[in-house]
């Protein structure tokens, strides 16, 4: 299938302060940018992406926007997904790749009901 490139440029690498838990160095992200304006919102749209198989994933942020960790259980990716600024944002993590990214993107260009422009921006480490 045509479409988008979701090849990854480079990946963001983990840091683990001494203070305790993880950062990340550098980073990669898709933006999927809806070309119209699509039925509902980008937040409902997400959310029947992921209820689907074959995808798991958690909220764990109290944040004012949905930021999502999801896998998926057929390719083994990991990634974080965002909703912000009118556009879904697919943050790579570091053992993130393509297949899943593609897969992703894909279930939601067949759930919904526009066209998607995707860019890519990077930060290096």
């Amino acid at each position: 299938m045509a479409g988008p490139s979701f090849d990854i440029p480079t990946w963001p690498r983990r840091r683990y302060p001494y203070s305790g838990g993880v950062e990340y160095e550098g980073e990669t992200v898709f933006e999927l940018i809806p070309e119209s304006e699509p039925d509902g919102s980008l937040t409902d749209l997400l959310e029947r992406v992921v209820i689907e198989e074959p995808y798991t994933y958690g909220d764990w942020f109290d944040l004012p926007m949905p930021l999502l960790l999801v896998h998926d259980g057929e390719t083994g990716d990991v990634f974080r997904v965002a909703v912000r600024d009118r556009t879904v944002e697919l943050h790579v993590l570091p053992a993130t790749e393509s297949a899943g990214l593609r897969r992703f993107y894909d279930q939601l260009v067949d759930e919904s009901d526009v066209s998607w422009r995707v860019e890519c921006r990077t930060e290096s480490p």
